[in-house]
């Protein structure tokens, strides 16, 4: 796939997945923090969107196990560990306690930049400068590898 045609596909891909999120209220945090209030305020509407992202993924993880190259790259790059290890519950752990805090996640942040609102500014500059401490401080590299 010639390397035009693959950014087209990929920002093609990605104003989808932004408009879906724009849709779908994960880039309002109000929202986002109510549904995660389940002792509070709860608001269930983003389990729909959760499922729904769920079941669509389920589908495409079931396509792509039948297929023997994919489409848009030479190789699939799906993590190759399944160990659990004080690395993921830390970092999960970590994206929890941010995403509960703000009631945003890296991917909703992103989409919501353009809006312009200094609280997504923000959390994205600080989300950006956590990854760069911990590409500077950290020894290992990212668990991933070809299949």
């Amino acid at each position: 796939m010639t390397g035009p045609l693959r950014l087209a596909v990929a920002l093609v891909a990605g104003l989808l997945f932004g408009l879906g999120l724009a849709i779908s209220g994960m880039m309002n945090p109000t929202r986002v923090l109510g549904f995660l209030d389940v002792a509070g305020r709860w608001d269930p509407s983003l389990a729909f969107v959760l499922g729904g992202a769920v079941g669509v993924s389920s589908i495409g993880y079931v396509i792509a196990a039948r297929m023997r190259n994919p489409v848009m790259a030479s190789r699939f790059d799906v993590p190759t560990t399944r160990i659990v290890d004080a690395r993921l519950i830390g970092g999960a752990t970590l994206f929890g306690i941010g995403w509960g805090l703000v009631g945003l996640c890296p991917g909703p942040a992103l989409a919501a930049l353009p809006l312009g609102l200094p609280s997504i500014g923000v959390f994205v500059v600080s989300m950006v400068s956590g990854m760069v401490l911990f590409s500077l401080t950290s020894s290992t590299t990212p668990r991933s590898g070809a299949v």
